[in-house]
């Protein structure tokens, strides 16, 4: 397996990075030990805030950080706090969907969220509803993880089953991972496993749908698909910065702490390449998309 290519590599340890990782790891330990003291509600939300935040910081490890050994990296980031994603799996993908002559298509990128129109065509009415719905903010936040873990999960079941060696070394690598994480809940939290899926699981998988929600869009032009999202507030630490996206496109080496003072620098040429594909905050997205489909399914590339 090839790790994403970067135009940048860490020649050293990213410290800012590091202290990330202490934080999150802290954080989710703390909040596990103490569920059964707090309201379920208040859980939900923390829960969901901090393993978005370790799928973000898991991005990151994907793309060399936080030092120059690949092996650290995913000893680091490689636990799933999420639990169906395997992080070697993730990794391979998302190094597909950094080919950007790809990017957005649904025969060729893995991220992507649209469908060709022959099977659009074959879908009935409640299905298309549901890809509709998908397509607006709300949607992706309440029935994105149904619509995106199960399909992902069957379609694994489906490789295990007749046997892929590709997907069995990633299964039997991501459970020997998430072991410790299953045996702290079990054991020490004694947090039922029902509760940490609907109280860190579902929302957390929800918070990462709300990031990839607006960053991208299918346009004829490369460079005009991916976008920026300014003054994220809270959600650019969430993010780690990813709220800028098109510039992490541009150089997905560049660590997390850096990018602000890269789009600064070159705002002006960013938003100009991708065709002022810009929202003004998660406020604005919310503001344009909340109940409105943002794009129609059917890729424009893969109509006919």
């Amino acid at each position: 397996m090839t790790a994403p290519t970067t135009r940048f590599r860490p020649e050293a340890i990213e410290w800012p990075t590091i202290g990330l990782v202490v934080v999150i790891h802290a954080a989710w330990l703390a909040l596990t030990m103490v569920h059964g003291a707090i309201p379920v509600w208040l859980t939900f939300i923390l829960g969901g805030l901090v393993v978005g935040w370790h799928a973000s910081l898991q991005h990151e490890a994907t793309h060399g950080h936080p030092t120059p050994s690949r092996r650290c990296n995913t000893a680091i980031a490689g636990p799933s706090l999420l639990l169906w994603l395997p992080y070697r799996l993730f990794e391979r993908e998302h190094g597909r969907h950094h080919e950007n002559n790809a990017l957005t298509d649904p025969l060729d990128d893995p991220e992507s969220f649209y469908v060709v129109e022959a099977d659009w065509r074959r879908m009935n009415g409640p299905r298309r509803g549901l890809l509709l719905f998908n397509n607006t903010l709300a949607g992706r936040m309440m029935l994105g993880p149904i619509l995106v873990v199960p399909p992902f999960l069957w379609r694994q079941a489906w490789l295990l089953g007749r046997g892929d060696s590709l997907a069995i070394k990633d299964w039997a690598i991501h459970l020997i991972a998430i072991a410790p994480v299953l045996g702290w809940l079990v054991l020490v939290a004694e947090m039922p496993i029902w509760l940490y899926l609907m109280c860190f699981v579902y929302p957390g998988t929800a918070l990462l749908l709300l990031r990839s929600f607006t960053e991208h869009r299918p346009r004829d032009q490369i460079a005009k698909r991916t976008a920026v999202v300014e003054k994220a507030g809270i959600f650019s630490l969430l993010f780690l910065n990813n709220n800028l996206h098109v510039v992490h496109h541009d150089d997905p080496g560049i660590p997390w702490y850096k990018l602000p003072r890269v789009y600064r620098e070159h705002r002006e040429r960013v938003l100009r390449e991708n065709g002022g594909f810009v929202f003004q905050g998660y406020g604005d997205v919310a503001r344009r998309y909340l109940f409105r489909v943002k794009d129609h399914p059917v890729h424009p590339a893969r109509r006919g």
